[in-house]
């Protein structure tokens, strides 16, 4: 073996270690999904206890509980995946943002800003700040704690819906983070 890929070999070892430890040290709790199928079962995030918004230095935790207390917003949308009409009630995104710094009615710079929205399981999706904005777009974001009027249970207690999209790719099942960034 050549010494650059022995170098190489000790430094892969070296991350994947690390990556290890990293992990050990702060696991996220996993709950079972699915049939168990030859003895293997799929494993996800277990669902989110609050939801935390950064922008900035600034930053907010929510539960569903404190949530709840929020004057809501009701949309109804059509699920591409389940193929039905779903009324989701929640609330605005906007709302959430406004007293960490965010523009009601963004211009300007502005209109840089951009959301990024998490799940549980670690899927992301971006929104600018615009499309979030009533008052810039036609469609409405939420963070929805009910469906049909009953708590969200199964993708978890807390889901982003955004209206006047063709399929929910950027709906966020199990949200767990929103973090505010400026496009350079």
């Amino acid at each position: 073996m050549k010494p650059s890929q022995a170098y190489t070999a000790i430094l892969l070892g070296m991350l994947s270690l690390g990556a290890f430890v990293a992990q050990a040290q702060n696991p996220k709790p996993l709950m079972p999904m699915g049939p168990q199928t030859s003895g293997v079962t799929a494993q996800v995030p277990a669902p989110p206890e609050e939801l935390k918004i950064t922008f900035g230095d600034k930053s907010a935790t929510w539960t569903v509980a404190s949530l709840a207390g929020l004057p809501h917003v009701t949309v109804t949308v059509y699920d591409e995946h389940t193929k039905a009409n779903e009324t989701y009630s929640g609330v605005p995104l906007i709302a959430l943002l406004t007293p960490l710094g965010m523009n009601e009615k963004p211009s300007g710079k502005d209109l840089r800003l951009y959301v990024v929205a998490e799940g549980s399981d670690l899927y992301e999706v971006v929104y600018s700040s615009g499309e979030i904005t009533p008052q810039v777009n036609h469609a409405t974001v939420i963070v929805a704690d009910t469906e049909n009027g009953k708590p969200l249970t199964g993708d978890g207690p807390l889901k982003m819906i955004a209206t006047n999209e063709k399929r929910p790719a950027r709906w966020v099942r199990s949200l767990v983070a929103i973090k505010v960034f400026a496009a350079q």
